[in-house]
């Protein structure tokens, strides 16, 4: 059984030298099943029982995407209400998830540095993944600390390829079991 389901949320794919690279460096990987919304739903009609029967496939829910004004793009968005329903997810009987891990592999615009206090952002990267902690923490998961590409758009060739192939290992040791602690807390960048 595939033990990783990345569901890869980004509207503009072609366009995204960061996000492609990082899918390119995990397709394949055996316990891995990549997901892609925009693919499977371009008129944005989610289907929640066929998603819901993936993330019962799969022990580790997997969010990738790019920082759109500081969350996901809007078909991620979708999924989560379509998906994440009242007596699955969460609430009475609501306990398919419990017990899973979920973890975010975003890339953002900006530099790490933009990411803190007084940074141009004005937060941290944790206390803007908040809402996702709180729907993982919601739905019975464990959060696993954030994978993050900073500066997609800057970001040197070089530099790419070895945050690809770190992305790679990581997802690689997730399918293999390799569960690093879980968090009670996205941590800060610090």
């Amino acid at each position: 059984m595939p033990r990783v389901l990345v569901v890869y949320a980004h509207p503009a794919h072609d366009r995204s030298r960061a996000n492609r690279a990082l899918r390119s460096a995990i397709e394949g990987l055996q316990g891995v099943t990549l997901h892609d919304l925009y693919h499977a739903y371009p008129d944005f009609f989610v289907d929640a029982r066929r998603e819901q029967q993936l993330l019962a496939q799969h022990e580790v829910l997997v969010f990738q995407h790019p920082m759109y004004w500081y969350s996901g793009p809007a078909l991620l968005k979708e999924w989560q209400d379509a998906v994440l329903e009242l007596g699955w997810a969460y609430g009475e009987g609501g306990d398919k998830l419990h017990g899973k891990h979920f973890m975010q592999a975003l890339t953002t615009g900006g530099h790490e540095s933009s990411y803190r206090h007084g940074g141009h952002a004005h937060f941290e990267i944790g206390e803007l993944l908040r809402p996702f902690e709180q729907m993982a923490h919601y739905c019975g998961m464990r959060c696993l600390p954030p994978f993050v590409t900073h500066a997609a758009r800057l970001i040197e060739e070089g530099e790419l390829e070895a945050q690809a192939a770190r992305y790679r290992a990581l997802i690689g040791a997730l399918a293999a079991g390799d569960l690093p602690a879980a968090t009670d807390t996205i941590p800060s960048a610090e």
